[in-house]
């Protein structure tokens, strides 16, 4: 798909690849280990062209991150809050109800 924001895309990368070389691993296996650790993720879905690919991809069970790092990422790659949201937040918080609070994300 295209690219909305290519700049935040390759912070992403950088992170996963700085944190995998921390680790001594792949970023492939930094991704799949902090997705599987994420509160909404209940399976993923690998793949690979080779055995090596699906290795290092099923080795990301096994590796631990630490919270500082799976912060990072989350910051990272949290995704702008969009419109009217956004908006929201600095016309009507005073009266959000709990199913709008999920939206507040002022920590961005």
């Amino acid at each position: 798909p295209p690219i909305r924001d290519e700049d935040r895309l390759w912070r992403i990368v950088d992170a996963l690849a700085h944190i995998g070389e921390n680790h001594g691993v792949s970023a492939a296996q930094v991704a799949l280990a902090w997705l599987l650790g994420r509160p909404a993720v209940s399976s993923l879905v690998i793949g690979g062209r080779t055995e090596a690919q699906f290795k290092d991809n099923i080795a990301a069970a096994s590796l631990v991150l630490t919270s500082d790092e799976r912060a990072r990422l989350d910051t990272v790659s949290r995704p702008p809050v969009l419109y009217p949201y956004w908006h929201q937040q600095f016309t009507a918080k005073d009266r959000f109800g709990p199913a709008d609070l999920v939206l507040d994300r002022e920590d961005i």
